[in-house]
């Protein structure tokens, strides 16, 4: 049996004196697609951001692929590492932000291209070829050569989800991608990731999307007040939810 891509265990993690996630436990097993849903100021984002070390968690513990998030372990001890560690296991992480948060001073190839050769040292043509391939993957064949700019904020986020895929992760991370869009553009961008989903990228997505979480996701995961209230398959916890507080946020949501 694999490590499940994502375990955490009764993590916790403080701003100052308020408390954000206050013991979340939570499993994604390689292939799975896992929907976080909750209001804002549950926690979703947070936790998301301690899975790649964007965040320390301040107790409980958190693995991806059966390696610890940010530290090692030497007995009963905890060692934080390196930075230069941490950053090259997060490099095995793609994450995408509700911010597209592309370079503007470069072109859709040159923002794809730059991680691959700093971080990875690929030869200039083959991460422009890799690029290329990741464009065409997203429907945006036609601009390479365009600047953030020139791009709607789908296509703007399209390119973000290219160059996240150009570090050939093993997990993905989607922080609630379409809530910065016009809603026409919401569709091509959630095509995108029902294609990456079809191809068994294991994803953690914070949506509001129902329908998305309804129809892609293999588990639905409802967060309050940095708890999960409730998780299951999506057919459950959006049809048929058990706890009032889940039943009082879809009945707003839907």
């Amino acid at each position: 049996m694999s490590a499940p891509m994502v375990h955490a265990e009764k993590v916790h993690k403080s701003f100052g004196k308020v408390e954000v996630l206050k013991g979340i436990d939570l499993t994604v097993e390689l292939g799975e697609v896992c929907c976080l849903l909750g209001p804002s100021g549950s926690g979703k984002s947070t936790f998301l951001r301690c899975i790649n070390h964007l965040e320390k968690v301040d107790a409980g513990r958190l693995s991806v692929d059966g390696e610890l998030v940010g530290y090692r372990q030497s007995g009963e001890k905890l060692y934080e590492l390196k930075e230069k560690e941490t950053s090259s296991k997060r490099a095995e992480i793609g994450m995408v932000f509700q911010r597209f948060n592309l370079f503007p001073h470069m072109t859709a190839l040159g923002n794809i291209v730059e991680a691959p050769i700093r971080v990875k040292g690929l030869g200039k043509a083959e991460a422009a070829e890799r690029a290329r391939a990741l464009l065409d993957r997203v429907g945006l064949s036609d601009k390479v050569d365009a600047y953030p700019a020139q791009l709607s904020g789908g296509q703007q986020q399209r390119v973000a989800i290219a160059r996240a895929l150009a570090m050939q992760p093993k997990l993905m991370l989607f922080d609630e991608p379409t809530s910065a869009l016009d809603p026409e553009l919401v569709g091509e961008v959630l095509d995108v990731m029902r294609g990456l989903a079809a191809d068994g990228m294991t994803m953690l997505v914070v949506t509001h999307e129902m329908g998305f979480a309804r129809d892609v996701g293999d588990t639905v995961v409802f967060m309050d007040g940095g708890v999960v209230v409730e998780s299951g398959a999506p057919h459950d916890v959006i049809n048929n939810p058990q706890q009032e507080r889940t039943r009082a946020f879809l009945g707003k949501v839907l």
